[in-house]
């Protein structure tokens, strides 16, 4: 385990927490790492510190998005997807100090680095886990999509001191990691169930989740690829539940240039269950470590 540097970053109006893993060589690319929603960068920790151990040259940064983990809410602006693109320009741009960038989003982070991408976010190259390539309310488990939309809405109208703790309830928490995690290792299944109830809570207000939650299901990043014109990863879960497979590559031959890795038995908890994958899957990818991307490319 890494215990990365601490460091924050005033840009978009408010201070941005962020965590370093590695500083990489001189000049070298930089991988910023950006989360799902409701997480925060302990999400992502894994494939941080499986990137360092690896010894790349990488500098290698995962951000709290605004309002999220101990960051800061956005002080005048809705927690949109142009709020996030915009946010994430600029966040890019004070640590990557002129350095080549590798932008790594997963989930809901996937779309807010396409559309930061298709906005002008200079990139090398880009990597998508467990990209939401279709709308989500039409995924294999639509239904709960719907039902989230009504928990969200539930929790944000109802009286504070009512609406907070429901949306930070454990149990529902509970619920949503048991139908996430895909691994039958009970060691891994209690380790997920752990992260999500020590960081899924961690958000700023009400206005925050339910803001951030319309634009995770009112976008996704095919409404972005063709724009991408620059070598873009894909990795899916074989068992994603919230983007199908099918669907994952219809979405790869959307963009330009894209290759896609399928990592197997897993669904959309990738940044868990397979970091080591994941991360072998973006050293390939970026050049500095030896191997073929995947299966599918």
């Amino acid at each position: 385990m890494i215990e990365p540097h601490h460091q924050t970053v005033e840009v978009a109006g408010c201070r941005t927490d962020c965590f370093t893993y590695a500083e990489g060589v001189p000049g070298g690319p930089v991988v910023i790492l950006v989360h799902g929603f409701r997480g925060d960068h302990h999400g992502l920790a894994r494939i941080a510190e499986e990137l360092a151990a690896a010894g790349g040259p990488y500098r290698i940064v995962a951000p709290d998005l605004p309002g999220f983990g101990i960051s800061e809410p956005f002080p005048d602006r809705p927690h949109d997807l142009a709020g996030y693109a915009a946010w994430l320009t600029a966040f890019t741009a004070a640590v990557a100090g002129g350095r080549p960038v590798i932008m790594v989003g997963h989930s809901f982070g996937s779309i807010i680095v396409s559309a930061a991408l298709a906005g002008g976010l200079a990139a090398e190259r880009a990597v998508l886990i467990n990209p939401i390539g279709a709308p989500a309310l039409s995924g294999p488990r639509g239904i709960l999509s719907r039902l989230a939309v009504g928990y969200y809405w539930l929790g944000a109208r109802l009286p504070a001191p009512v609406g907070l703790p429901l949306l930070r309830s454990r149990a529902i928490t509970r619920l949503l990691s048991e139908v996430m995690a895909k691994t039958k290792d009970p060691a891994l299944r209690r380790w997920i169930h752990d992260q999500h109830r020590r960081y899924f809570g961690a958000f700023a207000d009400r206005d925050v989740v339910l803001e951030s939650f319309r634009a995770s299901v009112s976008s996704d990043v095919s409404q972005f690829a063709a724009e991408l014109d620059l070598p873009v990863l894909l990795i899916a879960g074989e068992v994603d539940d919230i983007t199908a497979l099918d669907r994952q590559r219809i979405l790869a031959d959307r963009f330009p240039r894209a290759d896609l890795v399928v990592a197997e038995g897993v669904g959309h908890l990738i940044h868990y269950e397979a970091p080591a994958r994941a991360a072998e899957a973006i050293g390939v990818f970026a050049g500095h470590t030896h191997g073929v991307p995947g299966p599918e490319s």
